[in-house]
């Protein structure tokens, strides 16, 4: 299953990048990451058997074993790919929100872009990693 980031704004060189590319390198999952402008811009189509998810701050804050869990259904039911959305600075608007599989959110706080795709890049490592039964990650 690919797990397709899709992010607006440019990382470039960065702390932020680094972190991405750690991570990213680490997945044992097809991971594709797509660059848009600030506004504008195509985003890729979708594909049927594509579930979108939006990272927004009014979505559900889930822990590492609940992402873990919804990724392996999707996995499990024949999904080809998880698109993850991370907006620009104004998020998304309603008819967007209707639209997608998962609203996600990593707490009401807002975070900075690039420092979101970095903890977004983490958490995919983490729920695939659960996913295998790597003994890194224990809850509870």
């Amino acid at each position: 299953m690919l797990l397709h980031i899709v992010a607006r704004g440019r990382i470039g060189r960065s702390p932020e990048a680094d972190l991405v590319a750690r991570y990213v390198k680490r997945l044992a999952w097809p991971v594709r990451i797509t660059e848009l402008p600030d506004q504008g811009g195509r985003v890729p189509p979708m594909e049927p058997q594509t579930r979108l998810v939006l990272l927004d701050e009014t979505g559900e804050a889930m822990g590492s074993m609940a992402f873990a869990t919804t990724l392996g259904r999707w996995r499990d039911d024949g999904v080809r790919e998880v698109r993850f959305m991370i907006g620009a600075a104004d998020g998304f608007d309603d008819a967007a929100r209707a639209q997608a599989d998962l609203l996600f959110s990593f707490g009401r706080a807002t975070w900075p872009h690039l420092l979101a795709r970095a903890m977004l890049a983490e958490q995919l490592w983490r729920a695939t990693s659960i996913l295998a039964n790597h003994p890194y990650h224990r809850e509870g």
